[in-house]
């Protein structure tokens, strides 16, 4: 059995036991398999598993949340079926604490508030559009942000999504502050990353474990990506 390119703990693996796996996910991978075909995290995590436990068949992985191809950052998945339902459970319930870092392009406008949008997504050209007031057809979606500081010739945000809404930071931010987010031109930025990557990473989750009832942190480090320099070097 070929040990599979996949992780390296403390850095990719970010926490694992009997119910969870904690990733740090690259940006441009899915999460969850999608008509592209490409081959999502989820079944990386599944082929690790099986060459760590040396599993005759395939592991189960259950996934339990998302974040977009272009994102990086912290993904827990599920190895059972208890620790799914229960996570599933808690995503629902807004439970789970997130946070996010952003770099834009331009400072926002306060510094720090609270963006309340409605959203709409549109399936047919995977966009999302947010309203400012309350839409027949969207959900209402809420944020928290604060300007952490200048990252080089760019701007460091920290973003607490309170409802957890596809595309839910990058349209708030594009929309409701006119601060797209670097490389995300589907959003309104310039251009893209050369990576194609975009400059949003799921910095931190806080949780109770859905077994144990353990409080848990997690912090997922920055990409080693040259758009990031300058906010590992004041923010680790």
């Amino acid at each position: 059995m070929n040990r599979p390119n996949l992780w390296s703990e403390g850095r990719e693996i970010l926490f694992e036991d009997n119910h969870l796996l904690v990733i740090n996910k690259p940006a441009g991978i899915l999460v969850q398999g999608d008509a592209t075909g490409d081959e999502p995290l989820s079944k990386k995590a599944a082929e690790y598993l099986r060459f760590k436990y040396k599993k005759p068949g395939e592991a189960f992985v259950g996934v339990c949340h998302r974040i977009d191809r272009p994102v990086s950052g912290i993904v827990i998945l599920a190895k059972t079926s208890k620790a799914l339902s229960r996570l599933n459970e808690m995503f629902r319930d807004d439970k789970i604490h997130k946070t996010y870092w952003a770099l834009t392009g331009r400072p926002p406008v306060p510094e720090s508030g609270t963006l309340v949008h409605w959203l709409v997504k549109d399936t047919v050209r995977n966009v999302t559009k947010a309203y400012p007031e309350k839409h027949s057809q969207g959900l209402r979606s809420e944020l928290s942000y604060e300007l952490l500081g200048m990252a080089g010739n760019r701007y460091l945000l920290q973003v607490n999504p309170v409802t957890g809404r596809p595309h839910q930071i990058r349209t708030q931010l594009a929309t409701g502050l006119g601060t797209p987010i670097i490389g995300d031109v589907k959003y309104g930025f310039i251009a893209p990353l050369p990576d194609v990557s975009i400059a949003l990473h799921a910095r931190q989750l806080q949780l109770q474990h859905p077994v144990t009832k353990e409080s848990m942190t997690f912090v997922a480090p920055l990409p080693d990506a040259p758009h990031w320099d300058a906010a590992r070097e004041y923010y680790k």
